[in-house]
């Protein structure tokens, strides 16, 4: 049998990114300004002031780079903001998945109390509400904080764009894999032995 002819190519290193969140994974998961008025008339919660929060972030982003403009240079003034909104776009983004599984959780128990055979899903005793009725107003809460940390992502983003003059994208870092470089020190200690 004939070994294989080996590859002439060398074989590539491949690096695993960690992806970071993008205003459009924000705005994906994160109710807008028309489905939070919804949500806070649906509950009698305040209405939140959407725009505010959003120009008041911008802002402060931009009064930020204003403050540290002469200490910094170009790069390391992109670099800080990069990490700033990264901060404020990756909370928004967990708060919107928090608010997606608490709907979930709501819109489920929901369906279990219209279900008149179950008798652990009825309302319950006079004065408290029903499970169902506190996670719709859990989800609801979830929903109005998604929203608020949606807009101050958004201001954040825009502000970046002003500073700095490009669209703001998530730095994509490298998956840390610390017993794979361990072990490649290991080897070329062992293959040393052998000099």
């Amino acid at each position: 049998m004939a070994k294989p002819a080996p590859s002439s190519r060398q074989s590539a290193r491949v690096v695993q990114l960690r992806k970071g969140a993008t205003i459009e994974m924000v705005r994906l998961t994160c109710p807008d300004a028309s489905q939070a008025l919804k949500i806070a008339e649906s509950f009698g919660t305040a209405v939140i002031d959407s725009d505010g929060i959003r120009d008041l972030h911008e802002r402060l982003v931009i009064e930020t780079a204003d403050a540290l403009g002469v200490g910094l240079g170009d790069k390391a003034m992109q670099i800080h903001l990069q990490r700033i909104v990264g901060a404020f776009v990756g909370s928004a983004h967990g708060a919107g998945q928090f608010y997606s599984r608490a709907v979930t959780e709501a819109r489920d128990a929901t369906a279990k109390a219209a279900n008149d055979a179950r008798d652990e899903d009825l309302d319950g005793p006079v004065g408290y509400d029903s499970a169902a009725q506190r996670k719709r107003e859990f989800a609801a809460d979830m929903g109005i904080q998604a929203h608020s940390l949606r807009m101050a992502a958004e201001g954040a983003v825009a502000a970046y764009a002003q500073v700095i003059g490009e669209t703001w994208k998530p730095f994509d870092r490298p998956v840390e894999q610390p017993g794979h470089s361990l072990g490649r020190k290991a080897a070329e200690a062992q293959i040393s032995a052998f000099d």
